[in-house]
């Protein structure tokens, strides 16, 4: 079978995905009651080949499009033909995976500088100061 290329280093076998044609609503005129031309994109992400950090930062950017059975469906109905929904819903979901597979930065914690610490306390004797002086004097 061959394989989707997602990054140099990651692809996916083209047996992992399971497509299904139903009918869809909207452009199409008559031939919308017809054919089937929205397609449901299937990739159980569990079983596929991907390495497992990635499988994890899937699930958690997928979100709804997942299922109990962590299966990720896309659905494709904008176009009026099933192989341009066919290559939208694949396109779709090679951008989820090119996102899934960047690793995220590591977050350095960083302290304020002293000036910031300084300039923060300032700001807040300021604001107590003018509140200080509704209460005091606010009687004519």
């Amino acid at each position: 079978m061959p394989a989707i290329r997602v990054t140099d280093t990651v692809s996916i076998d083209e047996a992992d995905l399971v497509e299904r044609f139903v009918r869809a609503s909207g452009p199409g005129g008559q031939n919308v009651n017809k054919v089937s031309s929205a397609v449901e994109l299937r990739f159980d992400v569990r079983a596929s080949s991907l390495p497992p950090e990635i499988q994890d930062r899937l699930i958690a950017i997928a979100g709804h499009r997942l299922t109990d059975d962590e299966v990720l469906v896309i659905n494709s109905r904008e176009h009026r033909t099933q192989a341009q929904n066919r290559e939208a819903a694949r396109a779709r979901l090679i951008a989820l995976l090119r996102h899934a597979a960047r690793r995220p930065k590591t977050r350095r914690p960083t302290k304020p500088s002293a000036g910031a610490r300084e300039r923060r306390l300032d700001a807040k004797k300021r604001r107590g100061a003018v509140k200080a002086a509704r209460r005091q004097g606010g009687e004519d």
